[in-house]
């Protein structure tokens, strides 16, 4: 099989679990508040955290060389979870993942200010066609907007905030403190908010967490490979492929229907990302490819960025 074709297949698999993670949080944001959730899912992620920092032998500290934009990716990581877990617990899947695609247009307007990247007319009409993607999403007058419109535009943009960061600062830190530092403000936040929303978990819903990190801790294995296996131009849009499984998943176990406008806003949203990569594929095109590089799905810091994992690459942590 060649390179490019077991890339996109390893990552279509990825993404299956990354959704089906997803399936999980909103089957347990029926019953527990996002605090609980994203405490008990960054707990069980820190195995994964743990065999990072065995994994690097570089011959340092702890303490981030850039402690600004760290504490400013930590805060990022913590509205991202919250944000991300609470839209998920409230808005039909594929509305979520509709909104959640707009991170790399967001990311493409930050990449100018933070990188010094110059984005010509092109890449700006594909950012504005695929901003208009997400009001035909949302519709605003015609339909309710509720607080989980909301949170999916917060997390979103945290994400961008958290992924233009990374590409910021990732050549100078060490791969251990951009993975440990996200997880731990998570910790430590929704552990002292825990008290106040607080609902004891039965066995079968402790599983269900960990079977949350499981899942990403796979899914980030399968997308670790395909990037190693093809081209990252063949394996980034593969992550578009969660609007499939959202609207399989949401109709099979949560009885909710793709409705035309989610399906005509994802479409534009998703045509102006797959541009926009392909515009950054293009050697003459971007200085930083800051969404190319950006290898994690949408970042919500309750699971390592594979970045980190990916050897030789210190371009995106």
């Amino acid at each position: 099989m060649a390179p490019n074709m077991r890339g996109a297949l390893l990552a279509l698999a990825a993404f299956f679990l990354f959704s089906a993670h997803d399936v999980v949080v909103k089957y347990l944001g029926g019953s527990y508040a996002p605090v609980q959730i994203v405490f008990f899912s960054v707990l069980f992620s820190f195995p994964l955290a743990t065999l990072m920092a065995v994994g690097d032998r570089t011959d340092a500290n702890l303490r981030p060389a850039h402690p600004g934009w760290m504490a400013a990716r930590m805060a990022a990581a913590v509205v991202t979870g919250l944000s991300a877990f609470y839209a998920f617990s409230n808005l039909p899947l594929a509305q979520v993942y509709a909104i959640l695609f707009a991170t790399p247009l967001l990311i493409t307007v930050l990449s100018i200010p933070v990188l010094g990247e110059v984005v010509r007319i092109r890449r700006w009409a594909a950012v504005v066609l695929g901003l208009c993607g997400v009001l035909i999403v949302l519709r605003p007058g015609a339909q309710p907007l509720e607080t989980g419109h909301l949170a999916a535009l917060t997390a979103a943009t945290g994400s961008a905030v958290a992924s233009i960061i990374a590409r910021r600062i990732g050549r100078d830190e060490r791969p251990v403190v951009m993975v440990l530092f996200p997880l731990l403000a998570n910790l430590a936040v929704m552990g002292a908010l825990l008290p106040l929303v607080y609902r004891p978990m039965p066995g079968l819903d402790l599983a269900a967490q960990a079977l949350m990190a499981g899942l990403a801790f796979a899914a980030s294995l399968l997308v670790i490979l395909a990037y190693r296996a093809a081209e990252a131009v063949v394996v980034a849009p593969m992550q578009y492929s969660q609007i499939v499984w959202a609207s399989v998943y949401g109709a099979l176990f949560f009885g909710e229907r793709l409705d035309a406008w989610t399906a005509a806003g994802a479409a534009v949203i998703i045509a102006s990302g797959i541009y926009i990569l392909l515009r950054e594929g293009r050697p003459d095109a971007s200085a930083n490819r800051p969404v190319l590089r950006t290898r994690s799905r949408y970042y919500t810091g309750t699971f390592p960025r594979i970045g980190a994992f990916l050897r030789g690459d210190r371009d995106e942590r």
